[in-house]
């Protein structure tokens, strides 16, 4: 078994609001959600103490606790939000984050996935499997022609990203829209969980959005070629080429998107 892992924060002066941890049966990843300067949040805190502080809750429960991965992903919400003091846990802008957790227990592979970060199975004889919450996007359709229609770096885009996160607030954690994880433990229940056997399971990527737009929003590498990459250079070699192409398109012409650069953090689990 080989386990490697990167994270980079988007900007050098910015926190790096991914958590990554791992242990030697296990990952776990958030990807926290930003939030616009001119959009309060309810919270002193920050969504980089948010993911940090779940995400090493999440490592602690996965390494203590044998019983499924919802619990253990509800009981770090509320213990995380037990922790927010006087923050108002009921304000719409409340720190979020994406959620991956990766156990290996015995012969079984098991996942949980909350929102749109993503895992990868490198499965033995078959393409890769890529298994992503989808449903933020599909919510977020309805809202990103003037996001688009924006030049990165301008005005007009700093506005269109808060109107569009503002308008997605209404659809986050009720029925028909879509989960994070935030203070409602809830949120577990609606989470991505599967399994397979691990001898059927070469090699495992989780990514957050950051790390995953190489392939799933810059279309520069297929998912085969992602899993190669990691292999062979590492998840460093993946963020670089990430950052690359973040560079070459500054003013997001090419490729539409709210964050011109994205905190990305990458692991990949080799098994066989």
């Amino acid at each position: 078994m080989r386990l490697t892992l990167a994270t980079e924060s988007a900007y050098p002066d910015r926190p790096n609001e991914d958590f990554i941890g791992a242990t030697p049966n296990a990952i776990v990843l958030l990807d926290g959600a930003g939030t616009p300067a001119d959009l309060e949040s309810g919270c002193s805190h920050g969504v980089a103490w948010f993911s940090h502080t779940l995400g090493s809750t999440l490592v602690a429960g996965i390494t203590q606790n044998t019983g499924p991965l919802t619990e253990i992903l509800a009981s770090g919400i509320k213990e995380t939000a037990a922790q927010h003091d006087t923050c108002d846990l009921d304000h719409p802008g409340t720190p979020s984050a994406t959620v991956v957790m990766l156990r290996r227990t015995g012969d079984t592979l098991n996942w949980l996935i909350l929102a749109d970060s993503v895992l990868v199975l490198d499965v033995i004889g078959a393409e890769p499997m890529v298994i992503c919450d989808e449903r933020e996007s599909m919510v977020g359709r309805q809202y990103r022609a003037p996001l688009n229609a924006a030049l990165g770096g301008t005005s007009e885009h700093a506005d269109a990203l808060s109107a569009y996160m503002s308008a997605m607030r209404a659809h986050r954690n009720i029925d028909g829209g879509f989960w994070v994880a935030a203070t409602n433990p809830h949120a577990a229940e609606q989470a991505l969980t599967g399994s397979a056997p691990v001898d059927q399971i070469r090699a495992a990527a989780v990514l957050s959005d950051g790390a995953s737009r190489l392939v799933d929003r810059f279309h520069l590498s297929t998912w085969r070629q992602c899993l190669d990459l990691l292999e062979h250079h590492g998840p460093e070699e993946l963020i670089r080429q990430v950052r690359e192409a973040e560079r070459s398109d500054l003013d997001a012409a090419r490729w539409k998107r709210g964050k011109i650069f994205d905190d990305a953090t990458a692991a990949h689990w080799l098994f066989a």
